[in-house]
């Protein structure tokens, strides 16, 4: 929260926050000369403080925040040329694959989608033209973990980036950077920002040659978060690992209670030891997080569990203070073709939470509710 050593010193007036410099230009001192910021669309001190921030927590040479955490992803995808072919988890967030199969796949590029936790299927998907390892890790919405090491092997092997998503671990939990991927993206509008209230993403970069190139593009299409929504997101990072604590509690308490009840038939979290991933998980982050999947016995259940939450809000997104559930094939999954969706299982009985800070047992108690 204090970056690497904090930044009050250097505030007007000794002021405690972050000022928000609301402003669209800076005036210069002189010919030739400049404060250090000429224009907000490239750098405005406010969103500076928050991507420095960012590169502490992430341990990242550099950190970019944008406006949108898809906009995170379109600039990372200007790496790329026509004809590069980058190899990706197949259950990736909805939103992601309509960018690389629509605005992507018009530029000439080429994706395809396979089960990254599976190392000999990753290595058999690669082509001549692969440039780049695209990783969810928990995945969206299945909770699928991938090895980093066995990612870096692979990538030292064939020349290849590694871009990693940490949306929904966040680098309190996991650093992709630490563990072999050159390139995070996060959605900074779920567990960094915490409150439902603020869009934002980032690009968080090893290397000088790779920092360059994305601020260049960054710079130009004008993807940059403003100084008020920089801040917000700053607010929100000096809670997270209070947070990020307490929702893993909740999850694990949640996840517990649903593998005893007789109407779920799968439950889908990552700190459970009996999850397939548990053991990879645990080698290379230091938690399960708070978002969790599962599945019921009837398609008429799910509905009603739907439309009868009362703590708990049916919506979209994550990462927020408030608990929230989510029915993937409808919402954050819906633009994926229907053949994937069932083969990856997210189906009309399958569900999405994000487990939030209320207490655990009135939670429980409102998803009992909602059972009957």
């Amino acid at each position: 929260m204090h970056g690497d050593g904090g930044f009050v010193e250097g505030h007007p007036y000794g002021a405690v926050s972050v000022p928000i410099f609301q402003t669209a230009t800076f005036a210069h001192p002189g010919i030739g000369k400049s404060t250090g910021y000429d224009y907000s669309r490239e750098s405005n001190p406010t969103r500076y403080e928050l991507e420095s921030v960012m590169s502490s927590l992430e341990g990242a040479d550099d950190s970019i925040a944008c406006a949108t955490g898809m906009a995170a992803i379109g600039i990372c995808l200007e790496l790329f040329g026509e004809g590069d072919h980058i190899l990706c988890t197949e259950d990736l967030y909805g939103g992601t694959v309509r960018m690389f199969e629509s605005i992507g796949e018009k530029r000439g590029l080429k994706f395809s989608y396979v089960d990254t936790s599976d190392i000999d299927l990753v290595r058999k998907n690669i082509r001549k033209e692969t440039k780049a390892l695209y990783i969810e890790t928990p995945s969206n919405p299945t909770m699928r973990i991938t090895d980093f090491a066995e990612m870096r092997k692979l990538a030292d092997e064939f020349g290849l980036l590694i871009l990693a998503d940490n949306t929904f671990l966040s680098p309190y939990f996991q650093k992709p950077l630490q563990l072999g991927a050159d390139i995070v993206v996060h959605s900074g509008t779920k567990f960094l920002g915490g409150h439902n209230d603020v869009l934002a993403g980032f690009v968080c970069v090893k290397g000088e040659e790779l920092s360059e190139k994305l601020r260049y593009t960054y710079k130009t299409v004008g993807c940059s978060l403003s100084p008020f929504d920089s801040f917000l997101v700053l607010r929100g990072i000096k809670t997270l690992s209070v947070r990020l604590e307490r929702q893993q509690e909740n999850a694990k308490k949640i996840a517990l209670w649903l593998k005893n009840r007789p109407e779920v038939t799968e439950v889908y979290y990552p700190g459970l030891e009996d999850h397939p991933g548990y053991e990879v998980n645990r080698k290379q982050a230091t938690g399960a997080g708070s978002m969790l999947s599962f599945r019921v016995d009837t398609v008429e259940r799910t509905r009603k569990i739907l439309e009868s939450v009362k703590l708990i809000s049916y919506a979209e997104s994550l990462g927020g203070v408030e608990s929230l559930i989510t029915y993937p094939m409808l919402q954050t999954h819906g633009d994926v073709p229907v053949e994937i969706r069932e083969r990856l299982g997210i189906t009309e009985d399958f569900l999405r939470m994000s487990v939030g800070i209320e207490n655990a047992e009135d939670l429980i108690k409102d998803l009992e509710q909602a059972f009957q």
